[in-house]
């Protein structure tokens, strides 16, 4: 039975970090909070298997926001936020990946504190981190790199008008991974590679990382925008460019997607 409120009362708000799609990677507190949740308010990329791990006696919103179908403004999602904790005791914000890794969670939280309304951050696995791993990519190695930046490469509707600092990263960290950076790669490749890096540089693509779908399209600076038209190559994907790629050949075998099922793309 939910836990109705009174009038004068907010709940409290959970904005709970999914992870990037594996159940396996969900949190024992994000878990536990599916099962005692009245209400979650899910977005389009936390996987059917941590859908169905929410109670039964919980009510289930589905607020997802996909490039192109946007099914609710940011706004209209805190507004939602805030008009559940005045009847709901517990109410989930469940968000793929980590609430404040790219996933608006800062806003949302800046709203509803600014009503005096409860709000815990429950933390989630990145995708940046989990889907390099899945795809046998680490982010960081002592022989390969010491310095890795997460970026997101959807920065703008419409025409694309760069607000990283492409040209510093280039320069200044040896492993770049990007978030959402499919749909503006061939700008983002120009951009690196005017600012001096090598086109041999190696990149992979890992497409619905730590899920059964997973996939990897695997090349470099110099050829990966011409292989993602070719293999028709979308997202949501993470992009690693930097010299740890190279490991993909030695540690993909032993991935946990490595399996029948395991669907591997390479140019």
């Amino acid at each position: 039975m939910s836990h109705n409120l009174t009038q004068a009362t907010f709940g409290k708000v959970y904005l709970v970090g999914a992870g990037p799609g594996d159940p396996g990677l969900l949190t024992i507190k994000a878990k536990g909070l599916l099962d005692h949740a009245d209400v979650v308010i899910h977005d389009a990329l936390v996987s059917p298997p941590i859908l169905a791990m929410i109670s039964d006696r919980a009510q289930v919103i589905d607020a997802g926001k996909r490039r192109g179908r946007h099914s609710m403004t940011q706004a209209d999602i805190t507004q939602l936020l805030i008009e559940q904790a005045k009847v709901h005791a517990v109410v989930v914000r469940l968000k793929g990946g980590d609430p404040f890794v790219f996933g608006r969670g800062g806003e949302e939280m800046m709203g509803l504190m600014a009503l005096g309304i409860e709000v815990e951050v429950v933390p989630g696995i990145t995708a940046g981190i989990a889907a390099p791993a899945y795809a046998g990519i680490p982010v960081t190695h002592r022989d390969y790199s010491s310095s890795v930046t997460f970026v997101t490469g959807h920065e703008s509707t419409g025409k694309y008008r760069p607000q990283v600092n492409w040209s510093a990263l280039a320069q200044g960290s040896e492993t770049i991974v990007i978030y959402m950076g499919v749909h503006n790669l061939s700008n983002i490749v120009s951009e690196l590679t005017m600012a001096g890096l090598a086109v041999e540089t190696p990149v992979a693509l890992v497409r619905w990382g730590t899920r059964p779908e997973q996939e990897e399209l695997i090349g470099s600076l110099a050829t990966i925008v011409q292989q993602v038209e070719e293999q028709q190559f979308e997202a949501p994907a993470i992009a690693i460019i930097g010299r740890v790629v190279n490991l993909y050949e030695t540690f993909a075998s032993a991935s946990p997607m490595h399996s029948p099922h395991w669907a591997t793309i390479q140019g």
